[in-house]
């Protein structure tokens, strides 16, 4: 039973394109403990790493997910080339470490640090679920707070904010990871 579960989790993983919780998993399974899920992730995080195989499985956003082996990633960079990428403009990127560093704020704070309208930036980083709304701030106008979401995790290979890295390597942080969903993407079956 326990190489069936294996099998089960594994083809979880592979057919998920978003990370999937360990309750996710238990809700499937009906007959395994979190921490036997975890057990199983780690040995077939062991095999593939033993056996130099093209896929690892990483904690993101409090889920696991099957990612591509970052060593392989200029090999697939090479047959994916011509794809066209959506990546985050440099205003983008500053609007958005500004909120994940200092959340919850309101566009007028973010206005003030960047001393610049954000309209444009704000609207674009909503429709790409990175932020929300997460509530109204008690003042004049009651405006809207905004905060990330687990997008945002997802997007930064994140398991919580916790791991953000010091403010200035943010913007390293997001190129390094721009190019590591740019490797990632293959193994995906949807």
């Amino acid at each position: 039973m326990q190489d069936n579960n294996r099998a089960v989790i594994e083809a979880l993983l592979f057919s998920s394109d978003r990370p999937i919780s360990i309750e996710q998993i238990k809700n499937v399974l009906g007959s395994l403990e979190a921490n036997e899920i975890r057990s199983i992730f780690e040995e077939l995080n062991r095999e593939y790493e033993s056996s130099n195989r093209g896929m690892r499985i990483t904690e993101i956003a409090g889920g696991f997910q099957m990612i591509t082996a970052p060593a392989l990633a200029p090999f697939l960079k090479k047959l994916y080339k011509q794809r066209n990428v959506e990546r985050l403009s440099k205003p983008a990127l500053e609007t958005l470490a500004i909120i994940a560093y200092k959340q919850p704020l309101t566009r007028l704070d973010i206005e003030s640090l960047r001393n610049v309208n954000i309209d444009g930036v704000m609207k674009s980083l909503l429709d790409k679920d990175l932020i929300r709304v997460t509530g109204r701030k008690k003042s004049p106008g009651r405006p809207k707070v905004y905060g990330t979401t687990r997008q945002f995790l997802e997007y930064f290979g994140l398991k919580s904010l916790e791991e953000l890295p010091k403010i200035e390597n943010f913007s390293t942080l997001a190129q390094q990871k721009e190019v590591e969903s740019e490797a990632k993407e293959p193994t995906q079956t949807n």
